[in-house]
């Protein structure tokens, strides 16, 4: 009896986010907009541009949340550079503490970007419902 209650509620939930695909963890342009603006079939019904519930600040919050995780990956990627680099040092103390120094720094630039992002999708979510 309460399972029955509650399969409306998740397929609607389902439906909602049908709409929304994701790439690599980059999400579409429209992520952070309302449900109730998409029909069934993910085609708009509403964009209200200049009132008050304006779409263009959650647009410009889905595109900041995809260029701060594009900025994690490429974080990620000087990570795997320092390491490289740092292996192939072959003990040399200059090139070993600059690959020391990569690392670190994309660690910093890293944790910078997820917790920017974090903070994006959270502010994205909370002004888009």
């Amino acid at each position: 009896m309460v399972i029955t209650s509650l399969l409306p509620s998740i397929s609607r939930f389902a439906d909602a986010n049908s709409c929304s695909k994701s790439f690599l963890g980059l999400e579409t342009w429209f992520h952070f907009l309302p449900a109730k603006d998409f029909n069934s079939d993910c085609s708009m019904t509403s964009f209200d541009a200049l009132g008050t519930g304006s779409g263009f600040l959650l647009i410009a919050m889905a595109i900041l949340d995809d260029l701060l995780r594009i900025a994690a990956y490429v974080a990620v990627g000087y990570v795997i550079y320092g390491g490289i680099t740092y292996i192939t040092s072959q003990g040399a103390p200059d090139q070993t503490k600059k690959a020391q120094q990569t690392i670190i720094n994309a660690l910093i630039g890293l944790a910078t970007a997820l917790i920017a992002a974090a903070i994006v999708s959270f502010i994205g979510n909370r002004l888009g419902s």
